[in-house]
């Protein structure tokens, strides 16, 4: 078991796959990328399927959440699902994703094993999605959600940030488009997660911006509190159902005193949280020849350790000192 000092037990384990990424969004990194992990930093295949089997056999974790950067640059990711998939107790998958891969690889995961996945997308209009990631790319993401929802990888999770001045406006038509296309739609108001450390706290939009323009078009009507559970989002029924549309507001509205994750890095470092500063090393206690058990017990160690939250309520909060793309969202 994966407990902390304040009772919060981690069942949930995200593995961030890959730095990578084959876009520039705007709030994540800069247009010229970033300095990139060498390879021999990254976990090979067989490191990444060892280490989350001690953390499904010896931890208690039950869901495991693939990420990158963008996981599906990975060459061996398929062999990692399917591997990962045939554990027991055999762990809940699904993968984080820009959906710009989808339409070539969702059936071959669905295939291997993965359950679901999440697909960002910010916008219904390429021009700001072009303004937002710096690429061209709108219709290789749709594309990519279209394959998701055939191949069975359901439910289809649809992420979107809302950024002042580009795409505030789009709330009811996302939602409504997201409708339409049986995908549940998360928004997630803007984090400090950008390697050039441009976050500004004043200005963003925030859930109760998003609620608020969401209601101009949809009847919402709260979600019970006991079906959340440690879920990031607040989700709302929309029109009276069964349909439902999430926001996670880690910003306005931290949920630190539910979390129920942990997080391995492309290159074997557990982070207590996205926005932790410190990290544990797994990779060198593995590449020395720890067994199993050495592994458990440091990886129990580091998540005793875990902060009570990570106040990005505060406006004297300071920003992570690695990007998202290293860390795994």
């Amino acid at each position: 078991m994966l407990i902390d000092t304040y009772g919060r037990v981690a069942t949930d384990l995200r593995v961030s796959l890959t730095d990578r990424c084959n876009l520039r969004c705007t709030y994540c990194m800069p247009e010229e990328g970033l300095q990139w992990l060498a390879k021999p930093d990254l976990l090979t295949d067989d490191e990444i399927v060892r280490l989350i089997g001690v953390a499904v056999t010896s931890l208690g974790i039950d869901e495991v959440r693939f990420t990158g950067g963008e996981p599906l640059l990975r060459p061996g990711l398929a062999g990692i699902v399917e591997r990962v998939a045939a554990l027991e107790p055999r762990p809940r998958t699904s993968l984080t994703t820009n959906g710009i891969g989808l339409r070539r690889t969702a059936a071959a995961l669905k295939t291997a094993g993965l359950d679901r996945v999440n697909v960002s997308l910010d916008t219904l209009r390429p021009d700001v999605f072009k303004t937002l990631t710096r690429r061209d790319r709108h219709q290789d993401v749709l594309d990519g959600l279209d394959a998701a929802r055939a191949a069975g990888l359901t439910p289809v999770k649809v992420n979107a940030v809302l950024m002042p001045g580009l795409n505030e406006d789009e709330a009811p038509d996302l939602l409504a488009w997201a409708l339409e296309h049986g995908y549940e739609l998360r928004f997630i108001e803007q984090m400090p997660l950008d390697a050039q450390h441009g976050w500004k706290r004043e200005g963003m939009v925030t859930a109760a911006d998003i609620l608020a323009a969401l209601r101009t078009c949809f009847e919402l009507t709260p979600e019970d509190a006991e079906e959340r559970g440690s879920a990031p989002a607040e989700r709302w029924l929309v029109d009276g159902g069964p349909q439902r549309v999430g926001v996670i507001a880690s910003v306005t509205r931290p949920f630190c005193a539910a979390c129920d994750r942990t997080r391995l890095t492309a290159d074997g470092q557990i982070r207590t949280c996205l926005f932790a500063r410190e990290e544990t090393d797994l990779r060198g206690a593995l590449r020395s020849g720890a067994p199993d058990e050495e592994i458990a017990r440091i990886w129990r160690q580091a998540m005793w350790g875990k902060k009570a939250g990570a106040g990005l309520d505060d406006p004297d909060f300071i920003q992570p000192d690695r990007p998202m793309s290293a860390i795994g969202g």
